[in-house]
């Protein structure tokens, strides 16, 4: 019985020994995929800031950021941009949390196919449905304007959001909703005073998502602003590009707009990753 029970140890002691080493084989495998993939990402841009310090140097990125670019100036397609993506965040966040809501906890006939058609438009491609958008946003008069960028931006994060909020919505037990109902709260009020205090991570991590994809739109931007005014920064990189890289002296400043028109995504990219690794994490987990 004792050398069984030494030969159990020692064979325990040997399973202990290969996970450890395949763990920190593991993590030695993801740790150079990851630096790999950084480098291929960071040559692109440590290539633009070199390119950008060409002729003039660093004087580039402050007559970018003083100057104006065809009447265009830096700050003001910042402004843009954030006005657009905040205007899509909020509608995608206000349609995706009642139709998560909705979808989660309310029964009733067709709740099924209904959301199994709206994930089916997960797959639409912006470019398929860029005519129809485009005519929508025209008979509505909403053409150069934020809130019709914002709209066409939406219209395809929304199925997504709609995913997202009803996975985070399945973790929440019903006993809370049934608590607030028997209390005599309205479907209104257990929405607001129970639902969406307790799907704040997901919430975050919606809204910071919308942001980030907004800021790095082009398409809706180039096709329905045509008011060089609300040129946003994503789309200044095109426009831009008609006033620079002409002369040797442009190429510079050319490229010192582009090392500056990537800051807003990659703001908020490194300021609200936590908050979108905690809310898609969130969703994934069911009691």
């Amino acid at each position: 019985m004792m050398r069984l029970t030494g030969r159990r140890r020692a064979a325990a002691g040997r399973d202990s020994e290969d996970r450890l080493y395949r763990s920190r084989l593991d993590r030695t495998i993801m740790t150079t995929l990851l630096i790999a993939m950084a480098v291929l990402w960071l040559v692109p841009i440590a290539s633009a800031i070199d390119r950008a310090l060409v002729f003039n140097g660093w004087r580039n990125f402050s007559e970018v950021i003083t100057g104006d670019i065809g009447g265009i100036t830096l700050w003001q397609t910042y402004w843009n941009s954030f006005a657009i993506a905040a205007l899509h965040a909020v509608m995608v966040i206000a349609v995706s949390s009642l139709a998560g809501y909705g979808f989660a906890k309310f029964e009733f006939r067709g709740k099924e196919l209904m959301y199994y058609v709206t994930l089916v438009f997960l797959a639409v491609p912006a470019t398929s449905v860029l005519v129809p958008l485009f005519f929508i946003t025209r008979e509505l008069d909403l053409r150069d304007t934020y809130l019709g960028v914002a709209m066409a931006e939406a219209s395809l994060t929304m199925p997504f959001g709609v995913l997202l909020m009803r996975n985070f919505a399945d973790t929440i037990p019903d006993t809370y909703i049934e608590a607030a109902s028997m209390d005599g709260a309205s479907h209104l009020r257990t929405f607001s005073g129970v639902f969406l205090p307790m799907s704040r991570p997901a919430l975050l991590s919606l809204g910071s998502l919308s942001v980030m994809w907004s800021l790095q739109d082009f398409l809706f931007p180039a096709l329905l602003l045509s008011d060089h005014g609300k040129t946003t920064a994503a789309q200044a990189v095109f426009r831009f590009k008609e006033y620079l890289a002409v002369t040797p002296d442009d190429i510079g400043k050319y490229n010192a707009s582009l090392v500056l028109l990537a800051v807003p995504a990659l703001v908020v990219v490194v300021a609200s990753l936590r908050f979108i690794t905690r809310g898609l994490a969130a969703g994934g987990i069911k009691e």
